[in-house]
């Protein structure tokens, strides 16, 4: 799907799993940006353990990443992870999709290149026939989180941790 932002969005499976390690690099210090206080992976470190999780996510019938490219350049990436349900908690169908990744380079981010990614994995989900769909959110994370809040999610449970790597307050 090509778009006025000049930007292409395609579906990709595990072949792209490689091209997606600087986005992922950002998103890591991203992260740390908006959730100071915590004790961090390196980025090759935590690189290693994702794109693990990559080819198993992908690995699942239904799974799928979407690229955002203009022209050669990856700008953007939404990686989804179906599940099988339902849920033992929340009434759902038998499949559930979980939006694992959502990263835009820097120097892309608030131009709608998230916003469109996010279309796309609707369009997808409901191609496949999944009504039922998550995001997890740095709580830190407050320009991410009022863009789910905007597209209709709503918070469903809040993660308390203790790291023993991480300082105390």
């Amino acid at each position: 799907m090509a778009t006025d932002l000049d930007v292409t969005v395609r579906k990709a499976g595990p072949e792209v799993i490689d091209d997606l390690e600087p986005l992922w690099i950002r998103l890591h210090t991203h992260h740390q940006s908006v959730m100071p206080g915590w004790t961090y992976h390196p980025d090759a470190d935590s690189w290693a353990v994702r794109r693990a999780e990559y080819v198993e996510w992908l690995g699942i019938e239904g799974s799928f990443v979407l690229l955002a490219e203009r022209g050669d350049e990856l700008v953007g990436y939404a990686l989804v992870h179906v599940k099988q349900g339902p849920d033992d908690t929340w009434v759902t169908g038998t499949r559930m999709a979980e939006l694992e990744s959502l990263s835009v380079l820097p120097t892309e981010r608030g131009k709608g290149i998230g916003t469109l990614l996010l279309d796309e994995v609707d369009a997808e989900l409901e191609r496949l026939g999944i009504g039922d769909y998550f995001i997890n959110a740095l709580a830190g994370n407050k320009d991410a989180i009022r863009l789910y809040e905007r597209r209709g999610l709503r918070p469903m449970v809040v993660l308390l941790g203790r790291l023993a790597a991480s300082p105390k307050d």
